[in-house]
């Protein structure tokens, strides 16, 4: 079997909206639709066949890294369908494949249906930095993209993306993009990362936060007058924080806390839940803002205060996940049903649709000034 079973799989899920498409030696092909996956009535791929796609599409300088590690990240392009990221992986000894296609064309604010105010604010940071957070599929990427492509199109700046792989590919309008893939223009993330505050960018997009060294060169750029958007596996803009300090050893907690109280513009944390018509999905956001609460929350090692601060900072452009529930469920975009299956507090949410919000601000500060 060639790869014409994969290519026709692939072109089945685009014509169908699927996001990802997921391949296991001997079953048959799966398409994530609006969040579910839902089998293909088709015969079962033999593991042969999953072998020899990977053997046959990894790019020459991953083929190292495949058969070292037993799995590898590369970019598939198919014509009229676009590009799919492949992460390819054994396991129990066969060969699966998960495909993410990657949508040709960025999409804007109204696209994605995304609190347009808030995001812009951040764009335009002279400096800092920006983490968006979630799952796995939950749209991190495609909301960087968006607002990457707002910059492009509107600010003269130099961009500099460091991705594996690339994912979406920025034509040059008012910016000049420079988009590194590692394996192919650089050979590590880790070199990568360490030339990039030699190439006089204005921004830094940094695909994903991986280890306390991306932490450390983050933050490093963030310091000396960059602006760095970077993605974190994170369920919660608390958890977000408290999982950057699991990189370092208490010892340094302390320096780490004032250098990232300085350097934080904001944290998004995503989630996608179905659209009210039930055939899509739309991303809800936590937002968190480093205003000076924040930052001085941050400086004291405050982590357990932060998710109450979503609140008490409303008014620099924070809001927790119940709100942004209640904005989604008062606009006709989710249903109550879901919004109040995917709310942190359902009770509390409940009270938010009729028009009641608890104030904590009392509780947070413990009367003590936090200017």
């Amino acid at each position: 079997m060639s790869s014409e079973i994969f290519d026709e799989l692939l072109y089945l899920a685009v014509d169908n909206g699927a996001s990802d498409i997921v391949i296991k030696s001997d079953k048959p092909g799966y398409l994530r639709l609006h969040g579910n996956l839902e089998p293909v009535e088709m015969p079962p791929i033999d593991g042969e066949s999953v072998l020899e796609f990977v053997d046959e599409n990894v790019p020459s300088n991953y083929k190292e890294t495949w058969e070292m590690e037993g799995q590898v990240d590369f970019a598939y392009f198919l014509e009229r369908a676009g590009r799919f990221r492949v992460n390819a992986f054994l396991q129990r000894g066969t060969v699966s494949i998960v495909f993410r296609h990657i949508k040709s064309k960025i999409p804007n604010f109204e696209d994605l249906s995304l609190d347009q105010e808030v995001l812009l604010n951040l764009a335009q940071k002279k400096d800092g930095i920006v983490f968006v957070c979630g799952a796995t599929g939950s749209g991190k990427s495609t909301t960087l993209a968006c607002l990457l492509n707002w910059i492009n199109h509107n600010m003269d700046k130099h961009v500099v993306t460091l991705e594996d792989p690339i994912e979406f590919n920025f034509i040059d309008s008012k910016s000049v993009f420079q988009q590194r893939e590692v394996g192919i223009d650089a050979p590590s993330f880790q070199k990568a990362l360490k030339a990039v505050l030699r190439q006089n960018p204005d921004m830094i997009l940094i695909g994903e936060m991986r280890d306390k060294e991306t932490f450390e060169t983050a933050l490093a750029a963030a310091e000396t007058g960059h602006l760095v958007f970077t993605t974190l596996h994170a369920a919660s803009a608390q958890q977000a924080i408290t999982r950057l300090f699991e990189y370092f050893p208490a010892e340094q907690h302390q320096l780490v806390q004032r250098k990232l109280s300085e350097t934080l513009r904001g944290i998004i944390v995503q989630k996608l839940l179905p659209n009210l018509e039930g055939d899509g999905r739309v991303p809800a956001q936590e937002i968190l803002i480093g205003d000076s609460v924040v930052r001085t929350t941050i400086r004291e090692g405050r982590f357990d205060q932060v998710g109450t601060l979503l609140d008490v900072s409303a008014d620099s452009g924070s809001r927790s996940f119940n709100k942004e529930l209640s904005r989604l469920i008062k606009a006709g975009m989710i249903s109550k049903k879901i919004g109040l299956k995917n709310s942190p507090n359902p009770q509390a949410l409940e009270m938010n649709l009729k028009g009641i919000y608890l104030s904590d601000s009392n509780r947070i500060l413990g009367g003590a000034s936090l200017n």
